[in-house]
């Protein structure tokens, strides 16, 4: 009986080609960054430690760790960044691994319709907050930004009563937990602080008023098969613990989309990874009978 296995050679082209690694690949200007987050559906801000995914940092720089120096060319990406908050050409926030993460318009409805919004942004956390599924301290936040508008991080901790210096962990778990849930995202620099820079935030249905309508159909399988196919378009092979990692997904979430997948045959199961242990999920161009 032959068994499925997978070319590593083969699949290293696949990820240079996703990744932009290799010469005359790399990032040039903040709209090829656009066009390269909507070919991809979503990728992280900066390489992640542990977490195998395409970054803005990577198809910029090259395949290399983020350094520490200031003038490094390849954080023009940190400009590119703060140049396009604000102007809907993606979706930007710590909402893949709780990291910062560059979304396409396309696919952010399919991430929004995982998520408790439910159409109704000044009651939907009211309801999470009631059945302890939200922190104090994020509907403190929330309700701050509802109320008195887009606010920087500083006048955010005035308004939502977390300026303490004992505050300073639960207020960035909060601003961590709205987003990831796409209850929040940074609009803007505003010249505050120590530093002289600090995110904006809003509301997200008030940033984009169209993605709650947008996403309000889709179902949460086809939302997930979505994400799956623009993950496997990137990565091309994975196992189920690297989904539910990047995503934050329960390992029960993942059956019904994979089962759907594998009976389409966009993706093939129980393949063999040379060098590495266990049953792989794959695209089915990278694979070969043995």
């Amino acid at each position: 009986m032959s068994r499925t296995s997978l070319d590593p050679e083969q699949l290293q082209a696949f990820r240079d080609r996703a990744f932009l690694i290799g010469q005359d690949r790399q990032l040039n200007s903040a709209e090829e960054a656009v066009e390269y987050v909507n070919q991809r559906g979503f990728v992280f801000f900066w390489p992640i430690k542990g977490v195998l995914f395409p970054s803005l940092w990577t198809a910029a720089a090259g395949d290399r760790p983020v350094p520490d120096e200031h003038d490094d060319p390849g954080h023009k990406t940190w400009g590119w960044k703060d140049s396009l908050l604000g102007q809907r050409r993606w979706y930007y926030g710590r909402v893949l691994h709780r990291r910062n993460a560059m979304v396409s318009l396309a696919a952010a409805p399919y991430f929004y319709a995982l998520t408790e919004n439910y159409g109704s942004p000044e009651e939907d956390y009211l309801l999470q907050y009631e059945q302890g599924r939200l922190t104090l301290e994020a509907r403190l936040v929330y309700e701050a930004l509802l109320t008195s508008g887009p606010l920087d991080t500083i006048s955010l901790r005035r308004g939502a009563h977390l300026t303490s210096r004992d505050s300073d962990g639960r207020f960035n778990k909060a601003l961590d937990v709205l987003q990831g849930d796409f209850k929040i995202l940074p609009v803007g620099i505003a010249e505050a602080g120590a530093w002289k820079y600090a995110f904006i935030y809003e509301i997200t249905a008030r940033h984009f008023p169209d993605l709650p309508e947008q996403a309000r159909y889709i179902s949460e399988k086809e939302a997930r098969i979505y994400l799956l196919r623009c993950y496997f378009q990137s990565m091309g092979v994975a196992q189920t613990g690297d989904l539910t990692r990047l995503f934050g997904w329960k390992p029960g979430d993942l059956e019904p989309p994979l089962r759907a997948l594998f009976q389409a045959g966009e993706l093939v199961p129980g393949v063999e990874l040379t060098g590495k242990p266990g049953n792989w999920i794959a695209l089915p161009d990278l694979l070969r009978s043995t």
